[in-house]
């Protein structure tokens, strides 16, 4: 008996060993449960989507159908960077938590499965399912990698595929390719909608550096409609992930049509980035008399966003890519990488003869935080005030003011901090994160952030702000402007001073702090 309780002894001596030999520094708070619990790892996001593991980029193929929203996602299986593309795939109910299914597209003999869309085809137009039981059809482009390295054009084509079980399981259709381009290089990313007026599919694509329209009444044969944007918008880099949508201009019955465009590089913060034009569209050509460029985000990490499909109420809901191709491939995770920013609803104001999309988080969210009472702060010229908080990382941070000259900065004990600042003078709102944790994985990450904000009302506007375990998300006066970026804090923020940089009072009106609930 005694040999068996030394043998005993010690296999379990010998276990504990192995359990504490990759035990995370205690020192730091944001490793202490990783590999745990279930998405707790140093960064892993709270209450954004990211996948369970390995490498994710662009949202793909968003459509609602019977309660549920899907998210198809560019999703390498392999390995947490960029390689071979399949379609990852989640559900929600509310575009806050979310279920993660199995793949749903995987690459063939026609190439990897890159960025595309999703609809639900509810006049069975394309014949794949029946009245009863109308099908998804998804639309994508195939990238042959091998063709690729032969020839320098006509290796990225488009394809479809349906599901008859509420996008569980998907059928390539046979007939793929269902467009091709000879001569065109970087010909990619459709994205479909049903054109009313003309009884027809509108399928919006990008060759490079312009958008091109097709018809079709099936959505197995296209037609080319038009093209657009060759001598228009920002051309630093290769046009990606057009979308083309309708909205109401908000206090008036007048409609405009929306073009999204991404591109990489050129954005105004440095690599990638999202434009928008507001114009005409008549079924076959976009029109639009902007003259400059306008951004959905002018943060450094909102990239290939469009909107969902078929969503309830006809709103207009936008998910992006929350990184930038400067250095996604190095961030600082381990057994993931890549998130998507908050859904946002999408509006369109008109503020004298200019557009302005707004992008502001839904709904749904405010069930989701837990806040404290509401205060006022006012604070002198040159002064400030501190508050501490344990959960900056996982926060919203609300308030109203008139004050056009502040400076937010969120600290740790380590003395890593992010720094807003809203300089009036010179009408730009400064994201600073060049102390803000790890920043030595790429030289591009630490540079400042800015954004114009001429527009600013005169009066009372609203800040709001969405701190995540590795994210912040800015949206000042209900979405007219917005900044995206990632942050890497070796430790939580838990300290917020509000600096006055003005000569004249501050006074912050609605002061609201409250932590997000987790969503996994």
């Amino acid at each position: 008996m005694y040999f068996l309780q030394k043998i005993m002894l010690l296999f379990l001596i010998a276990f504990a060993l192995v359990a504490c030999k990759d035990r995370p520094d205690k020192k730091d708070s944001m490793t202490i449960t990783a590999d745990t619990e279930y998405y707790l790892e140093p960064y892993r996001p709270q209450f954004h989507f990211s996948p369970e593991e390995k490498w994710m980029n662009d949202p793909n193929g968003m459509v609602y159908h019977n309660g549920t929203y899907h998210l198809f996602y560019q999703y390498h299986p392999d390995d947490i960077v960029w390689g071979p593309m399949h379609w990852g795939h989640a559900v929600s109910k509310d575009l806050m938590h979310w279920q993660h299914k199995p793949i749903a597209l995987y690459p063939d003999s026609l190439g990897y499965i890159f960025s595309g869309s999703a609809v639900l085809d509810k006049n069975n137009t394309s014949g794949f399912g029946t009245d009863e039981n109308p099908p998804l059809v998804a639309i994508f482009t195939y990238h042959d990698a091998e063709k690729r390295k032969v020839v320098g054009s006509g290796f990225e084509t488009q394809g479809i595929a349906y599901s008859l079980d509420d996008g569980d399981t998907w059928f390539k259709y046979d007939g793929n390719p269902v467009i091709s381009a000879q001569n065109s290089t970087d010909f990619r990313d459709p994205k479909v909608m049903w054109h009313e007026q003309t009884k027809k599919w509108v399928l919006t694509l990008v060759a490079g550096d312009h958008a091109e329209f097709y018809g079709s009444k099936d959505l197995k044969e296209w037609e080319l409609l038009s093209e657009f944007g060759r001598d228009m918008g920002a051309h630093g880099g290769v046009w990606e992930c057009p979308d083309l949508f309708k909205l109401q201009v908000e206090n008036s019955d007048k409609e405009k049509w929306v073009l999204l465009i991404s591109i990489n590089p050129g954005a105004p913060n440095g690599g990638s980035g999202t434009q928008y034009f507001i114009g005409d569209f008549d079924g076959k050509k976009f029109t639009s008399d902007q003259m400059d460029a306008q951004w959905v985000d002018w943060g450094t990490d909102n990239y290939a966003g469009v909107t969902y499909s078929n969503a309830p109420n006809d709103e207009t809901i936008f998910i992006g890519w929350m990184s930038n191709w400067l250095y996604a491939n190095k961030t600082p995770t381990s057994t993931w990488r890549s998130a998507m920013t908050l859904p946002r609803t999408l509006s369109l104001q008109k503020n004298d003869d200019t557009y302005i999309l707004s992008s502001y988080p839904i709904k749904n969210l405010d069930t989701q935080i837990d806040r404290r009472p509401k205060k006022k702060i006012e604070l002198e010229p040159g002064s400030m005030k501190n508050i501490d908080f344990d959960h900056f990382n996982q926060s919203e941070v609300r308030f109203v003011t008139t004050a056009k000259d502040f400076e937010l900065t969120f600290k740790n004990k380590k003395e890593e901090e992010l720094v807003l600042t809203l300089d009036g003078e010179e009408g730009q709102f400064l994201l600073d994160r060049a102390q803000s944790g790890r920043i030595d994985f790429q030289k591009d990450f630490a540079l400042v952030a800015k954004m114009p904000v001429d527009d600013l009302p005169s009066g009372t506007y609203e800040v709001r702000i969405l701190m995540d375990q590795s994210s912040v998300e800015v949206f000042l006066n209900g979405g007219q402007y917005v900044m995206t970026g990632q942050l890497f804090p070796t430790e939580n923020y838990n300290s917020l001073e509000i600096a006055n940089t003005s000569s004249d009072m501050m006074r912050v009106f609605d002061f609201e702090l409250g932590r997000v609930k987790r969503v996994w």
